[in-house]
């Protein structure tokens, strides 16, 4: 006790020198940060016994959340989490998963594993002394993030209850707050009460932030004059070169009188000051004023490029005192125009990610700008311009760093809802959160867009967000609004956030464009623009995933654990691969990046089109573990892919090819148009685009020039042709189409294969065969060497028959869709190996793998544990499986060669499956053809239904 009595004494001490060190035409301040006593009500006793004239005999640190402090309940398979199951329920009942639901060793897979948890209320308490001052003063309770519904009380007297859950908690303490020793005790509830936002909602989800108990930012005490400044707006006017400024003044004192000073300056240093304007005002009692400020003849404009930015001073003097605000803004005009964005009158296309309250360490978003402009500095480094935020808000600090960086940002009122426009208190809610945010974070240019949620539905929803669109567009013009992130469609949004430009949709399993249709790259989005008449923003394309990155294990060292990578590192290790988990990240992180690309350069090919939304660069840990990012949770990469090669396909300037193939014979034309998608700052002007076909080793196959050309904004815009004839390739290689514009440069892979393929020469005999039949089987008895490709399906349910292989990743997760197909993540091949010495191909999958990943089963060998594949699949990281395309073994007297890919079904009309059965066979017939391992027969036998 003595201890907490010092540190209540340096605490006072502190305060009232803070308090000294203020002047007198300042806003005075008294910080609370520090220790304060605390208290969890896990009964909800708290208010009925008058916990607030108690002593609470805990203590804990705010800014911080009990799981900070080490408060709450361990976790265990009782645990009630906040966030729907779907399938990850399984993890209840399934026998694999046992182990990992016993007491002490508790882990779950379907999101990070907090180290304590807890839903309910709790108390935190803490003494001040109010300076003598204040008296006469207001005086504001200041709570910046408070998870999330608030109870205050000063001393026995109860001052109110707030619930936002995007904005800060304010409460007026005037009334009893006078000079001397008073406390303030806290309740703090993180429970789906009566306003239910939805379990997934980010804003309060287990899968990603956690549902956490606490208060963070500015906690503070501050008081102001009688009279003084409330909401303050300003409303930039680019073409006219004002700013309306429409300032609350809320009057308690006897002051009739008061004079309004508003002066302007650049932000930055010796920026340009603007001549102050100065009102007179009579006022009674609370009003609002509306003025229009002159910012010169030439203010300087803010967008992405230059992120110019202005703090307007304003001041409110009277004999009550002195209120002053200062706050930052900028000059910019950001509208829809038919189809496309504009921000001073220049087309935009938002190139953005999105944010889903991912922070590991503390389990909860940061309040400090540095931590934001890390994260926005490293989007821009991959080409993106735009953040949504799924379902939430971020604090102050994100829009801060966002103006300063020329981020633009799609805000969310907290909410994802399927039962929305019935009646319940959330409906009302949603209005008094969404006027809250604008009410906070309305002046920061940033702020261009904005909705109620995510994915709404009910049988009332389109009703409901109809009035919803025209309050908010009637209450605050500053941005542009839509109906909810994802749908519905409705005739008085400003633009349309939808999810029909994907390749991969959910539920598409393999109908997708992706894993259906034959590698190409013309088609575009156009039947979906041409019929919507205002800008169209593709809500959450992507969702590829990669195999787990078990190194970034070590920085999970907050309070938020990956449970759920040991489980799956245990599980590959169990299955006999751990050493491969680096080699599988690497691989499947190729084909990821390859899905990414092919994305977002079918959402830039199409002309009109507004821009588009990934989910995500980086990874989402909920849902199941959705392991969608090339960036780490942390926003590290992961080694796969730099942010120069991904910027090169999602910048500002990317060249594009339309190809209608990607594998060509040598006595075909290549023939490629060349556009260009162009949203720099600048038309480019004298441009000369430049093409090139380069080998494998570097070196130059052909080269050409298009004409010199004025490149304007926009997209669509064609550069010209590519016609180059392959008559001169007489060996199978790959080739790379690389375009430049000025420093912008694209590149696409190609694979150009003989028509007529040299005679397999050999002494060595061998035969193909698609069965093992008796016949089959008894070449191989008596020593033969055998190819043997299977029809797509031959392959017995327990042997592979039932995994859903196709060419693409994984989509989202296997977990969470419930099994939707793909449920691979591509290859992993030695491209040494002589049986593809005539399949030219890397390490991982690339596209002219798309047939042979079409036309085949997956083959777990579990069972065969000496085979070492020629090519592997690999599988999801819930089974981590050993799983082959194609393996080689000793079988009886003779060699086998077994493929899981088709290579006779419709073979004249595929290319690739041609090329591939050749350099299968030239292994076959070749001294090399020597497998290590012997196999019985039986063991090839159960692998197949017949």
């Amino acid at each position: 006790m003595k201890f907490y009595k010092t540190i209540y004494i340096l605490t006072i001490c502190l305060s009232i020198l803070a308090l000294v060190a203020c002047t007198d035409n300042q806003q005075k301040e008294m910080d609370l940060a520090g220790e304060w006593n605390f208290k969890i009500d896990a009964l909800d006793v708290g208010e009925q016994d008058n916990w607030f004239n108690t002593t609470l005999n805990d203590v804990v640190k705010l800014p911080g959340s009990m799981a900070e402090n080490g408060k709450g309940n361990d976790i265990t398979v009782n645990t009630n989490w906040t966030g729907n199951m779907w399938n990850d329920s399984l993890w209840y009942k399934d026998p694999k998963m046992k182990k990992y639901r016993q007491k002490g060793n508790v882990k779950i897979p379907f999101w990070l594993q907090p180290v304590k948890d807890y839903k309910g209320a709790a108390w935190y308490q803490k003494t001040v002394v109010i300076p003598e001052d204040w008296n006469n003063q207001n005086i504001n309770l200041h709570l910046e993030r408070v998870h999330w519904e608030s109870t205050v009380w000063v001393d026995d007297k109860k001052v109110g209850m707030q619930n936002t859950l995007a904005t800060s908690h304010d409460y007026s303490l005037t009334d009893v707050l006078n000079p001397g020793e008073h406390t303030i005790s806290i309740r703090v509830d993180n429970r789906i009460n009566d306003i239910d936002v939805g379990k997934d909602a980010h804003s309060i989800s287990d899968n990603t932030q956690s549902n956490w108990n606490g208060i963070v930012g500015d906690i503070k005490l501050s008081a102001s004059p009688k009279l003084a400044l409330g909401t303050i707006k300003l409303y930039p006017n680019v073409s006219n070169k004002t700013v309306k400024v429409v300032a609350q003044l809320n009057n308690s004192s006897n002051s009739k009188s008061a004079q309004l000073i508003l002066q302007a300056k650049e932000k930055f240093v010796d920026g340009t000051v603007i001549q102050a304007q100065k009102k007179d005002i009579q006022i009674t009692e609370n009003k609002e004023v509306v003025l229009e400020y002159n910012m010169g003849d030439n203010p300087k404009l803010w967008d992405e490029f230059n992120p110019n930015l202005y703090e307007m001073q304003i001041s409110l003097e009277s004999d009550a005192g002195t209120d002053t605000k200062r706050i930052n803004f900028g000059m910019r005009d950001f509208k829809a125009e038919g189809t496309i964005f504009k921000i001073n009158e220049r087309p935009i296309y938002l190139r953005g990610t999105l944010e889903c309250a991912i922070f590991p360490k503390t389990g909860y978003p940061p309040t400090d700008v540095d931590s934001w402009k890390r994260i926005f500095k490293i989007i821009k480094a991959h080409g993106l311009n735009h953040m949504r935020f799924h379902s939430w808000c971020p604090p102050e600090a994100a829009f801060i760093a966002a103006d300063e960086m020329g981020i633009y940002i799609q805000a969310e009122a907290s909410a994802w809802l399927a039962n929305l426009g019935d009646g319940n208190p959330v409906d009302k809610w949603l209005y008094k959160e969404g006027e809250a945010i604008i009410n906070k974070y309305g002046n920061h240019p940033s702020f261009v867009m904005m909705t109620y949620g995510n994915e709404p539905s009910g049988r009332h929803h389109k009703a409901y967000l109809t009035d919803y669109v025209n309050h908010f567009k009637k209450f605050d013009d500053r941005r542009l609004y839509t109906s909810g992130a994802g749908y519905p469609y409705l005739d008085n949004m400003d633009y349309y956030n939808h999810r029909g430009p994907r390749i991969q949709g959910w539920n598409e399993n393999l109908k997708s464009i992706i894993n259906a249709k034959a590698p190409q790259t013309e088609f575009d989005w156009s039947t979906f623009i041409d019929k919507t008449p205002m800008p169209y923003v593709s809500h959450e394309m992507g969702q590829w995933c990669v195999y787990p990155n078990f190194k970034e294990m070590s920085k999970y060292t907050g309070v938020l654990k990956p449970k759920n990578f040991e489980i799956f590192k245990e599980i590959l290790e169990e299955n006999g691969m751990g050493k491969l988990a680096d080699k599988f990240l690497l691989a499947s992180g190729k084909l990821q990046t390859l899905c990414y690309k092919a994305d977002i350069e079918a959402a830039l090919r199409t002309k009109g089109m507004a821009g588009y939304q990934l989910l995500d660069l980086h990874d989402f840990p909920g849902q199941g573990t959705a392991l969608v990012g090339v960036l780490d949770a942390f926003w590290d990469e992961k080694g796969y892919v730099s942010p120069e090669e991904f910027k090169a396909f999602s910048g500002k300037t990317v060249p594009l090819a339309r190809l209608k193939q990607r594998t060509f014979k040598n006595t075909d034309t290549l023939s490629a148009t060349i556009e260009i998608a162009h949203f720099g700052e600048e038309e480019l002007k004298n441009t000369t685009p430049k093409w090139e076909l380069t080998k494998s080793d570097g070196s130059l196959f052909s080269e050409g020039k298009l004409n010199t050309t004025d490149i304007p904004m926009g997209n669509g815009i064609e550069l010209g042709t590519v016609n180059q004839s392959l008559n001169t390739i007489t060996e199978v290689q790959k080739l790379t189409l690389n375009v430049s514009v000025n420093d912008f440069k694209n590149s696409w892979d190609i694979w150009v294969y003989p028509e007529e393929k040299p005679a397999i020469d050999s002494k060595i005999d061998f035969r193909v065969f698609s069965k093992l039949d008796a016949k089959t089987m008894a070449y191989l008895n008596n020593g033969g060497n055998v190819l043997l490709n299977i029809t797509k399906g031959d392959i017995a349910p327990e042997y592979g028959g039932d995994i859903g292989i196709g060419f693409s990743s994984i989509f989202w997760n296997t977990s969470w869709t419930k099994e939707q197909k793909p449920h691979t993540l591509g290859i992993l091949c030695n491209p040494e190996h002589p049986a593809l010495a005539n399949f030219p191909t890397e390490y991982h999958s690339n596209w002219q793998w798309w047939d042979a990943m079409s036309h085949s089963n997956a083959i777990i060998f579990d069972d065969m544990p000496d085979i070492n594949p020629i090519v592997r699949v690999i599988d999801d990281w819930f089974k981590n499986r050993k799983t082959a395309l194609i393996f080689e073994a000793k079988v009886g007297k003779g060699k086998l060669l077994f493929s899981g890919i088709d290579l006779h079904t419709n073979i004249d009309e595929r290319l690739e499956a041609q090329q591939l059965l050749y350099s299968l066979k030239s292994y076959v017939a070749s001294d090399a053809f020597n497998p290590e391992t012997t196999i019985e027969i039986d063991q090839i036998k159960k692998l197949l239904k017949y």
